[in-house]
């Protein structure tokens, strides 16, 4: 039953909803285990159980489980319905387990939209911050061909990786950010600190300096005298970045030209190809389609040249040409990647194929990720240690001039 309540949180704020229950006093046990004090519960109306369900729809549809809690998601249901549990009490018990109420709430939308008679996966489409189309597709394809179990198993696979190999580049680029943090700092202490002090004793002392100290000097005064400009600067780079980072436009001139850089460019490219192939190869498994394969694909990368890929791939299948044949033409995939993918064509095998020059390009970008930061860590020392040097020499050499007139 649907109830209306009215209830004092431990913040002291009122708060008005909506709650499912089978009795009242189970309604108000819920709320309690909440930290809520109910003043006032009584039998919903038609008109707010229709408000609600806008409401939850609408909330649910902005929601984005983050990938840990998407993993989580995944891999439990897949273990619901491999025991037998049906797809509606399975979403109500990995609900009361989320404990963020946003990601409980858009459980319980699924579940309310399955049973009032949609199948999961237009229920899913309707988040789609959530559930993309290759979640969608892949949940499509069990429900289609009564194997929804496993392909919820295969889905917490190929999610599970995704998660990892995020994990492992933002924990490899951890040591070089904190070098690149401290660099600043001690570049910022030099400048804004150690500089102006120097100056001030070289021009009380009239020492000559040479240029590269008259340098130093110029640039330490320059931004200790204008630092809101400088200030201003660095705030509109930020704002810059935050433009490309968190703008479709932004993202879309990133994806493009970031492929193109001479060491990052190698590892955008296996990173696409990674998780290009594992979505193709878990569709194809799936039964899904090979066109509808690619097109579901083509949503995995806004690359410019990938989606001019897409496209030579749509027309090669359409012609009736095949697929690794047209992954060679393309110079974007290693010979070696399109005759594997040319050998599952002919042994009728090509989804496996595919997934598994995923695992290898997974491997690759692994060791690539690995490879890169142990180069970068050495460059940015060696960097650092180049700028504190020549800082240091341009101000110690006066002091030696000065003790050389001395004696």
């Amino acid at each position: 039953m649907n109830l209306t309540y009215e209830a004092i949180d431990t913040s002291g704020r009122s708060v008005r909803d909506l709650i499912e229950a089978a009795t009242v006093k189970a309604a108000v046990e819920q709320l309690r285990q909440r930290g809520l004090m109910v003043t006032n519960i009584e039998t919903a109306s038609e008109k707010d159980v229709e408000r609600r369900a806008r409401a939850a729809q609408q909330a649910a549809t902005g929601v984005k489980l983050p990938l840990k809690q998407l993993v989580l998601v995944t891999r439990q249901m897949a273990m619901l319905l491999s025991s037998g549990s049906a797809v509606v009490p399975a979403l109500s018990a990995i609900a009361r387990q989320l404990k963020e109420p946003e990601h409980a709430h858009l459980l319980q939308q699924l579940r309310r939209d399955v049973e009032e008679g949609l199948t999961l996966t237009e229920a899913m489409a309707r988040c789609p911050r959530t559930f993309d189309s290759f979640y969608c597709a892949v949940v499509a394809a069990g429900e289609s061909s009564a194997t929804l179990p496993q392909m919820f198993e295969r889905l917490g696979g190929i999610v599970g990786k995704r998660r990892a190999i995020r994990n492992k580049v933002i924990a490899a680029m951890a040591y070089p950010a904190l070098l690149v943090g401290l660099s600043v700092a001690i570049i910022n202490v030099l400048i804004f600190f150690v500089l102006p002090r120097f100056g001030d004793m070289f021009s009380s002392l009239g020492v000559p300096v040479p240029v590269t100290t008259e340098i130093m000097l110029a640039l330490g005064e320059g931004l200790t005298d204008h630092w809101v400009v400088v200030v201003g600067a660095l705030i509109a780079i930020a704002g810059g970045v935050s433009g490309l980072i968190f703008t479709s436009a932004g993202r879309q001139f990133i994806a493009n030209i970031q492929i193109r850089l001479p060491v990052v460019g190698s590892l955008a490219s296996g990173l696409i190809q990674g998780q290009l192939f594992r979505t193709l190869g878990m569709l194809l498994e799936s039964r899904v389609g090979v066109l509808e394969a690619l097109e579901l694909a083509r949503g995995t990368t806004t690359n410019a040249r990938f989606a001019d890929l897409f496209d030579s791939l749509d027309t090669a299948i359409t012609s009736g040409n095949s697929l690794s044949d047209a992954l060679e033409d393309s110079g974007l995939i290693d010979p070696a990647i399109c005759q594997a993918v040319r050998t599952g064509e002919d042994s009728g095998n090509l989804g496996g194929a595919i997934s598994y020059v995923a695992d290898v390009l997974d491997e690759d970008n692994t060791e690539l990720v690995n490879t890169v930061t142990r180069l970068l860590e050495p460059v940015i020392i060696i960097i650092m240690g180049a700028v504190v040097g020549v800082v240091a020499v341009s101000l110690f050499m006066p002091l030696f001039d000065i003790t050389s007139m001395v004696n």
